[in-house]
């Protein structure tokens, strides 16, 4: 299925979508052409939220960062392992972010593991702060990405996964798999 053609008129004039580049069926055809639009630049992935939390609602949000951080961020140097968000003083905080030092750094270098502050609307920071301290929830960031040159998160709204939840998440994966490879065999007879 083609989702969307871009049409490219030469040099600095960017990506431009026809009309009829937007007559797309179905949700996923649409975000497809929604991201490729918005023109994102994912810098990483956090995998194994997905294993170790079930998202139930997912925010945007940006980052307050500093200009040696940015520069790490553009050549993919963060880690998002013992990640998470929190709320202090009607403020949203991304705690255990590591962002490696940018190596052309000088000695204002910034702190790997320091506090970033995120980017959020009042309202939303009030929705989270009643919905992690009433229901027992998270924040975990999912995703680092630039939009249109600016450093955002996507945070999601989890709750963690029990043991045999996860193994039923496994089996799920591998009975879709088999299946995929089965039609696929199918089709090639």
């Amino acid at each position: 299925m083609r989702v969307c053609q871009f049409r490219h008129f030469g040099p600095g004039q960017g990506l431009h979508l026809t009309d009829r580049d937007l007559e797309v069926k179905g949700p996923v055809a649409r975000e497809a052409v929604r991201a490729a639009v918005a023109d994102e630049k994912v810098i990483s992935t956090n995998r194994k939220a997905f294993h170790d939390y079930s998202i139930l609602e997912t925010y945007e949000a940006g980052l307050v960062l500093k200009g040696t951080e940015v520069k790490s961020l553009r050549e993919a140097q963060v880690n998002f392992k013992d990640c998470y968000a929190a709320i202090d003083n009607n403020e949203a905080w991304l705690i255990g972010c590591y962002i490696s030092p940018y190596h052309h750094g000088t000695d204002a270098n910034h702190d790997p593991e320091r506090k970033r502050k995120l980017l959020l609307h009042k309202r939303e920071i009030s929705r989270l702060l009643g919905k992690i301290a009433e229901r027992g929830l998270t924040l975990i960031p999912l995703r680092l990405y630039f939009k249109e040159g600016r450093a955002k998160v996507e945070l999601g709204l989890a709750r963690g996964k029990k043991l045999h939840d996860k193994r039923a998440s496994i089996r799920e994966r591998e009975s879709r798999r088999e299946m995929e490879k089965e039609t696929r065999a199918r089709q090639r007879a």
